[in-house]
């Protein structure tokens, strides 16, 4: 069996956060890298992995002999973390585990979603202050979040997890758009994870060869 994970994609905040994961997880993977440009995403080959044409897409090979394609960037993520038991989310106490993944829903529903909602909103005319009002919805999330950064210098808990990918790469692409006076403790842990090794291997993973 080929353990090889294909991850098809491009350079977005949704890619990104697979690629870091897959980096922290130490799991194999091969880019197969989709040009959004020129409509990769809407030829037969790649509507037959995501019907939707959207990145990210993985393909993975099972112990069985069937191959798995996963089209949702949080399902792909959590489907990693099981693959790699440990590396993502925390094993043994479900009390550790069960806060690790509220925070990490916490930043997938309550910072990125209407963050996505309100990019959309903004490219649409006529539709009001809707899309200022997400945008704001998103900032006061990611305010309200300070507090998560525990002793450990991490939002998941004493590791570095799924909320930590989530947000990080979220809070990276408004950078300029925050009052980082606000959140000094998700400032310093900002400062500090974008440091990672695997992160930086993450977010290059789509550059060219």
């Amino acid at each position: 069996m080929n353990d090889t994970i294909e991850l098809h994609g491009t350079r977005t905040g949704n890619c990104f956060r697979v690629a870091i994961a897959l980096e922290e997880a130490g799991l194999a993977y091969r880019v197969v890298h989709v040009d959004l440009a020129s409509g990769e995403h809407q030829r037969p080959e790649h509507l037959a992995l995501n019907p939707a044409g959207k990145v990210p897409t993985i393909v993975a090979s099972l112990p069985d002999g069937r191959r798995l394609v996963l089209s949702q960037s949080n399902a792909i993520l959590l489907y990693l973390a099981e693959r790699a038991p440990g590396t993502l989310l925390p094993e043994g106490d479900p009390t550790e585990r069960a806060l690790a993944l509220e925070r990490y829903l916490y930043f997938v529903t309550d910072v990125i979603a209407p963050s996505h909602s309100g990019f959309y909103l903004g490219r649409v005319p006529a539709t009001g202050n809707g899309a200022e009002l997400l945008n704001q919805r998103s900032l006061d999330a990611i305010y309200a979040a300070d507090h998560m950064v525990g002793a450990s210098g991490f939002i998941s808990g004493n590791h570095f997890g799924l909320a930590d990918i989530a947000a990080l790469t979220m809070l990276l692409s408004i950078e300029q758009k925050l009052d980082w006076t606000r959140i000094p403790r998700l400032q310093r842990w900002f400062e500090t994870v974008r440091t990672r090794h695997a992160v930086i291997r993450g977010f290059k993973a789509f550059d060219p060869s």
